[in-house]
């Protein structure tokens, strides 16, 4: 009965302040860490085959309050890149950008289509050469999107936004 955990990590000043996250290399904040605390327990007598997290200091932060198992560090599961955005304060960026337009080259965002294959990448092995092993994955809201896209099929009416899961929230997938 093994299955794939995936855990968005826990808060960040930027996620409290309205701030485009991506790279950039920002610590979990106190709630962050309490959050990330009460995820232990949830996780409880649950034993990993494998651990993979996104190299950044809020996942790893997350992940070592979950478990002192070693993990596996994977760039493919690092947030999207925002570019020029990153640290702004989302209210201060007056232009409408669609981050699932193909197209967007504005701020130098990471390409949607680039963001999307090396997640599908990640995922792909994680179904074949980790099948039926109990799996935690912790990683970043946006990578979590297209989690839920590779398990669950694409939102209704492309409704991405509605995909996107709270710090500290868990998926699982049976594997």
């Amino acid at each position: 009965n093994n299955m794939i955990y995936i855990v968005r990590h826990g808060q960040t000043d930027y996620n409290v302040n309205g701030r485009y996250g991506g790279r950039i290399d920002v610590p979990l904040n106190e709630k962050g860490i309490s959050d990330a605390k009460k995820l232990k327990d949830k996780f409880k007598g649950i034993k990993f085959d494998y651990i993979f997290c996104s190299p950044l200091t809020r996942t790893v932060q997350t992940l070592k309050e979950i478990t002192d198992q070693d993990f596996i560090v994977d760039e493919r599961i690092i947030e999207r890149s925002n570019g020029a955005l990153e640290g702004k304060l989302k209210n201060e960026i007056t232009e409408e950008i669609d981050f699932n337009d193909p197209n967007e080259k504005r701020y130098d965002i990471e390409n949607i289509i680039d963001f999307r294959n090396r997640i599908e990448n990640f995922l792909n092995e994680i179904d074949t050469k980790y099948k039926g092993k109990n799996i935690l994955i912790v990683t970043h809201a946006g990578v979590c999107i297209y989690i839920r896209c590779h398990y669950e099929g694409e939102p209704k009416n492309n409704d991405y936004y509605s995909y996107k899961i709270g710090n500290c929230d868990v998926l699982t997938y049976k594997n």
